[in-house]
Order: C-alpha cells, then sequence, then structure tokens
C-alpha cells in the first residue's frame, strides 16, 4: 500500500509543506480577506506539518499584510514548526516603515534575499520578486534599475505593469542562471519558489520580468516546476515539462483554511491540498 503523505517513507521521496499569503494583520475583513483571523490558520496548518516527517515547510510570501509589528503575532507561531523553514519574500512583506524595510529579511529568518538549498538530487531556487519593486527595492542603485525596468516595459502597456507587483534585477538573473548551470552539470532536477507568477498567457499579477525569466529557462531541461502565490485565487498551467502552480491565498478562508503537503518521488509530485486547496498529481517529464 502506498504511503500517505506525511507517513514514514523511503529516501527516494520526501515531503514539504507549503502555505502562500497568510497575510496577517490585526485588521478588520476587507472583501474576502480576512486578517486577523489568518494567524489561527496558520496554527492549524503548522499542527498539522508538526504531525508529519517533512523536510522542510515553505511559505510563499505575502506573510503579514501591512506594519511590521504584525510579524510579532505570526512569526512566533512559525518558529514552532519542526521542520526546516524556508520563506520567500512577497510584496506586502515591505508594506512596513521605509526605516523598518531592511529588517525585513531578518526578521523572517533570512540572510539573503534570494538563495537556494538542496534536497536529495533536487536543487530549489527561492527568489525575491521584490528585487525591483515600489516596495522592495531598497538601495539607490536597486531603485535606479527598477526605474528602468519599467519605464521599457511601460511602453508595452503590459497588464502586469502594475505597483503591487515587481522584478528580478540583472544580478539575480545572472545568478539565476549561475545556478542553472551548476545545477546541470551535477545532474540535479531543479524547483522554482517565487511569490509573483510568471506562466502565460500574461495575467495582472505576473512578475513585471516574467519573458526575461521564461527565456532564461527555456534553455534547461533540468526545470521541473515553478511554485508561487500573489494571486489568491490559485492558477496552474504546464509548458514545456514545467509546471507553473500558484497555490490559493490562506487569508482568503474564514472558515476554512489552504494550505498544501507536495510529496516528491521520481515521477510525480504529489499535491495534498487542505481546505480550499485542491489535490492534484504532477507528473515529472524527462
Amino acid at each position: 500500500m502506498a504511503c500517505k503523505p506525511g507517513e514514514k517513507k523511503s529516501s527516494g521521496y520526501f515531503d514539504v509543506g507549503i502555505i502562500a499569503d497568510c497575510q496577517y494583520c490585526d485588521c478588520d475583513a476587507s472583501g474576502i480577506r480576512y486578517y486577523r483571523t489568518a494567524s489561527g490558520r496558520l496554527q492549524e496548518a503548522v499542527n498539522v506539518f508538526n504531525s508529519k516527517e517533512l523536510k522542510y515547510v515553505v511559505h510563499l510570501g505575502d506573510f503579514i499584510d501591512r506594519e511590521f509589528s504584525s510579524y510579532n503575532a505570526v512569526v512566533p507561531i512559525w518558529n514552532t514548526l519542526k521542520a526546516d523553514k524556508k520563506h520567500v519574500l512577497g510584496n506586502h512583506d515591505f508594506s512596513v516603515a521605509d526605516t523598518l524595510k531592511p529588517q525585513v529579511p531578518s526578521k523572517l529568518g533570512l540572510t539573503n534575499r534570494y538563495y537556494s538549498f538542496k534536497v536529495n538530487s533536487w536543487r530549489f531556487i527561492v527568489l525575491d520578486g521584490n528585487d525591483l519593486s515600489a516596495h522592495g527595492a531598497i538601495s539607490a542603485v536597486k531603485k535606479k534599475e527598477t526605474d528602468s525596468l519599467f519605464k521599457v516595459l511601460q511602453r508595452d502597456s503590459l497588464p502586469n505593469l502594475k505597483p503591487w507587483n515587481g522584478g528580478l534585477s540583472r544580478d539575480q538573473l545572472a545568478w539565476v542562471k549561475g545556478e542553472l548551470d551548476d545545477a546541470l552539470r551535477n545532474d540535479e532536477r531543479v524547483g522554482f519558489y517565487c511569490h509573483f507568477p510568471v506562466a502565460r498567457p500574461l495575467e495582472m499579477h505576473n512578475l513585471w520580468n516574467d519573458s526575461q525569466f521564461l527565456n532564461l529557462i527555456d534553455g534547461y531541461p533540468n526545470v521541473k516546476f515553478y511554485f508561487n502565490g500573489h494571486n489568491h485565487n490559485g492558477d496552474y498551467t504546464e509548458k514545456n515539462g514545467v509546471h507553473f502552480l500558484t497555490f490559493k491565498g490562506m487569508v482568503d478562508t474564514p472558515d476554512t483554511s489552504a494550505f498544501s503537503i507536495a510529496r516528491i518521488t521520481e515521477d510525480s509530485i504529489l499535491i495534498k491540498g487542505y481546505g480550499r486547496e485542491r489535490s492534484r498529481r504532477l507528473k515529472i517529464k524527462e
């Protein structure tokens, strides 16, 4: 009988926990976003994750909605996770006072805003889609590059050129290429985590320079998935053997929740969805 996600397993596959857009703040609900109760939803997810044997848990950005003090309600819950903890930076994570923006990564336990790590024969690459953005570009150099990129892309009047989105800097794209080249040399499969979607057809939540990123990964057959948040409704598409999956937002769940456990095997990624998140099987193509 096959093991269920979270149960004890052989070394050939492993389980990871996934959450998108907890987006907590001590604020009244607005529309379908239930900010204040999001901390309770996070606690429910942590309780489930701690009952399983997971390699790591990743949050796909927007851990808070606004105000630096919001971190004080959710970081202690997050820190009770037994598994290794990974964060992706979202646009709302920088919805704090300008003087506090430099402290956001360290508040989330991050040494670097984008980074990679390995599990078995996989390399997981965590992108910072706020590298160039109106909210997360902190240095004068990044602010200048943000303005330059936005002006270039603005000529085409693209639907994703919104102030709540962002882009990857030249330095980050060069770093990604180096990571992909190294993974290819080492016969490693690659999975990406980012806050912003990149899949086509183009929609209003996409990374500003999504086409640059897609053109880059097209040359690497070892790229198998790209997981993100940001669009709280969720989405899915597959192209050239790469699974582009947008996870539903946790904050949009008043009476249930939205989180997942993904079992990564030799030939598939098996998503077990909780609450609003649906379960699915993503076939890994060689």
